[in-house]
């Protein structure tokens, strides 16, 4: 039995669990979310962005996407894809009838498109680089940086012909994360467009979602895996037992979490190690988004209207030692 294996085993007595501090709820289907300072971004499938306010835990502000009228003349609302948030602008993807989307900033007053459906872009995700640059990643998987100041694509990269899954920039914006279905991840230069590397892939099947922080990258998996690939060391995977929908990282990187199994369960691990710290229980629907506060509380969000804090601090003093059993490849 590998040495790795075996400590994981050993410690499997000191593991905790952990409940929800609280739960917050939005007016739709939480499709993502996003923190700044100490506001909550969440977009839903209602057509809008609502503002939270964590220090009071209640939503105090909202942005709203115009509806669309069909054909058939009745007004929908379009569903927000993806938001980014940046220097107090709001970056929001949102659908449109004919299959492509709308990508708009808000500056905190006014509602602004910056590409329209009109253009035919299918953007999936969209990403501040700065005030005036954006990254975009499309179905037909394309990264572009589109920047303001002229209105025109620096560049646009086909990256693969496997459909495009999930994009994420590292802390300074430099490095760009991105996977697709064929579990492969890309790291590339965000500012260039240009190709860094090509790991070593620990999916098998369709990423769902990929996280990097600290120069640690994480994914989720629908092979029942969650690939690590650490700053330090050479890349490797959790076998789950249920298909992996959702990965966040701590802000360096040293810790991450994962959606689990069909309760919908969270697991904390080291990602150095692999070891499994803490379960986080009392999450309804399947965790689809999960974004950390700072090193001792994250939140999630997944299928219905809540979203999840689960607080850390009072659990870490064993964290070190503290474990569950999970099985580690290489």
């Amino acid at each position: 039995m590998p040495l790795i294996f075996l400590i994981i085993l050993l410690s499997n007595l000191h593991a905790r669990v952990i409940e929800p501090a609280f739960v917050m709820h939005a007016r739709g289907n939480v499709s993502d979310f996003v923190l700044d300072g100490l506001k909550l971004y969440a977009a839903n499938d209602e057509g809008s962005v609502e503002i939270f306010d964590l220090r009071v835990r209640k939503k105090t502000g909202e942005i709203f996407i115009p509806p669309m009228k069909t054909a058939q003349g009745v007004w929908v609302n379009a569903k927000i894809l993806s938001i980014d948030r940046l220097k107090g602008k709001t970056l929001i993807v949102s659908t449109a009838l004919n299959g492509y989307r709308n990508v708009w900033l808000h500056d905190g007053r006014t509602l602004t498109p910056i590409i329209r459906a009109s253009q035919k872009i299918a953007i999936k995700e969209a990403r501040f680089l700065d005030e005036k640059n954006f990254l975009f990643g499309t179905l037909g998987y394309d990264l572009i940086r589109y920047t303001r100041n002229d209105d025109y694509k620096v560049y646009r990269h086909h990256i693969e012909d496997s459909a495009f899954s999930d994009l994420a920039l590292d802390k300074a914006k430099k490095i760009a994360v991105s996977a697709s279905e064929s579990g492969q991840i890309i790291l590339t230069d965000s500012r260039s467009g240009k190709v860094l590397a090509t790991p070593a892939p620990q999916n098998l099947d369709k990423v769902y979602r990929v996280a990097i922080a600290g120069g640690t990258v994480i994914t989720a998996g629908e092979d029942r895996r969650v690939g690590v690939y650490p700053a330090d060391r050479s890349p490797y995977h959790i076998q789950s037992d249920f298909l992996v929908y959702a990965v966040g990282l701590s802000p360096g990187g040293t810790h991450g979490v994962y959606s689990a199994n069909e309760n919908n369960d969270l697991h904390y691990f080291d990602t150095r190690t692999g070891r499994i710290i803490h379960t986080l229980r009392g999450q309804r629907g399947i965790p689809s988004t999960i974004r950390f506060f700072d090193e001792n509380g994250l939140f999630s969000s997944g299928y219905g209207n809540r979203i999840y804090y689960w607080y850390l601090k009072e659990y870490n003093v064993s964290a070190t030692t503290a474990s569950t059993e999970t099985t580690v490849t290489d």
